[in-house]
């Protein structure tokens, strides 16, 4: 009752501030004055943290992105917490006067994009549309109850920039790695046609279109996919309306094109199906109440008898919580196994991701999470329960209130992740029912907090240490955990592979 209460205030502070917004008008010169004296910079440029500043830039890249900001202005016009293409804001003079004021560390500012190369995010990644409020502090962590008070942090809390550094450095390659690898490998649609679908009705047509089920196929997604072009087609299928549907088959890929591969308000429900790749897509505010649903408010959902999956190179967001109508990014129950989730963003949401769904639900096992980046998030990084998990290389920042979960005997390999401006990252959280962790290598920086232990709250740290030994069956490289925020914020999201 509490969680809905806060994020229902929070749904209407971000009503009151979008009226703000518009009263004072974005993009409005007269809304702002131009600060002095400014301080040069070049861009790409990325500000984090609480403070007034000012700065001067000769150009803007192609995209500007910010939030949790009280003023952000340019030539004295207003662009507080919004995304923003460069090209319609006019230069003053020759140039860019930016005024920046935060009054929380996690304010956040970006001038990304081509052609000035990758910064922070070289994919636009716009804010969220809502403002959420952080009241744990550092040095103290979420209260040691059952009951909990959701704290979510939108955006970055970086206390420094970050100038990432070209392209990825594991093997140079963003190939297959993991436990989709294992029992017989997952390639798709690998050796079928290749289509190209610009509504959820194609990819459907498609999928049914085959000579039989299990007919290999390419499915590339142009367009903005949404509930409303999306119905349920017959044939070599079991598809529906609202949800794209990969239900009773397998030997699929479907992969975004460029950064044109968007499933918005609509979820991707994988079903009874062995041997699947998603990749290159953006899914993002999928909900299970409200207007419209789909996929029980699951970005991605796997369950019954699901088999080598491959999700890679994904943005999975969402814009808000439970109370907003939203549930899971990546969600897998009811036997779903031998799946790997690899350099994608998941951010703005109350719930990461499960493996299995209930305490009577253990039977989906072998997950691997790597090179992703876990953004605002509250919890689920995921809750694991009773099933094994590798997650490597992944850069947390801005975690709320928990990240790994393992319970009832789930166990998970964390090695050379990287986590700040987070709570909780690795323990057994709201319940006795212990899991498992095995852990080296990992990151935990100063804005890491951990709450006192007691009942229901069981954090691995501060003095993290292996509570189990778990090997690994399959060949894998490791990151240097130092560089993973550079690596990940280069080589995670959409329209980073070719296709």
């Amino acid at each position: 009752m509490m969680m809905k209460k806060y994020w229902s205030f929070l749904s209407l502070a971000t009503v009151v501030v979008m009226i703000l917004i518009a009263a004072v008008g974005v993009g409005s010169a007269s809304a702002q004055t131009v600060c002095s004296p400014a301080t040069a910079i070049s861009v790409p440029f990325t500000k984090d943290g609480a403070g007034t500043f000012c700065y001067q830039a000769s150009s803007l890249c192609s995209n500007i992105n910010s939030w949790n900001l009280t003023t952000l202005s340019i030539n004295g016009a207003n662009y507080t917490n919004i995304y923003v293409p460069a090209s319609s804001i006019a230069p003053l003079n020759g140039s860019y006067t930016i005024s920046y004021v935060s009054s929380v560390a996690w304010g956040h500012f970006e001038i990304v994009g081509s052609p000035c190369g990758a910064g922070a995010t070289s994919t636009p990644l716009p804010g969220p549309s809502a403002t959420f409020t952080r009241t744990n502090t550092p040095g103290t962590g979420p209260t040691a109850t059952r009951t909990r008070t959701p704290t979510v942090v939108v955006g970055p809390t970086l206390t420094f920039t970050r100038t990432p550094t070209a392209g990825p450095t594991q093997s140079g390659t963003f190939g297959q790695v993991g436990y989709s690898t294992m029992n017989g490998g997952t390639t798709g649609g690998a050796g079928g046609v290749t289509v190209t679908a610009s509504t959820g009705t194609q990819i459907h047509q498609a999928i049914c279109g085959r000579a039989s089920n299990t007919t290999p196929i390419i499915i590339r997604v142009s367009g903005t996919i949404t509930v409303g072009n999306t119905a349920k087609v017959s044939g070599s299928c079991n598809t529906a309306d609202g949800v794209i549907e990969i239900k009773d088959v397998s030997n699929i890929s479907i992969i975004g094109v460029g950064t044109s591969g968007i499933f918005d308000q609509i979820g991707i429900h994988i079903r009874n199906s062995h041997n699947i790749i998603i990749q290159n897509v953006n899914v993002k505010n999928v909900k299970k109440s409200g207007t419209p649903i789909s996929n029980g408010g699951d970005a991605i959902g796997m369950e019954s008898n699901v088999s080598n999956v491959w999700v890679d190179h994904c943005l999975l967001e969402a814009s808000g919580g439970e109370a907003e109508g939203y549930d899971g990014l990546f969600d897998l129950k009811a036997n779903t196994q031998y799946v790997t989730l690899s350099w994608t963003i998941l951010r703005n949401s109350e719930r990461g991701g499960l493996v299995n769904s209930s305490d009577s639900d253990l039977s989906s096992n072998f997950v691997t999470y790597h090179h992703n980046y876990y953004q605002n998030l509250h919890s689920r990084l995921p809750l694991l329960r009773g099933a094994s998990a590798h997650s490597f290389n992944n850069y947390f920042n801005g975690i709320a209130e928990s990240g790994m979960n393992p319970r009832i005997g789930g166990k998970i390999k964390a090695q050379n992740n990287y986590f700040e401006n987070a709570a909780n990252p690795i323990g057994t959280f709201y319940t006795d029912d212990m899991g498992f962790w095995d852990v080296s290598g990992n990151i935990f920086a100063s804005t890491v907090t951990w709450s006192t232990p007691g009942t229901d709250m069981h954090p691995a740290g501060p003095n993290v240490v292996s509570t189990t030994s778990i090997s690994i069956p399959y060949a894998y490289s490791l990151d240097a955990a130092a560089n993973i925020p550079s690596i990940v914020l280069n080589g995670a999201g959409i329209g980073k592979i070719g296709n």
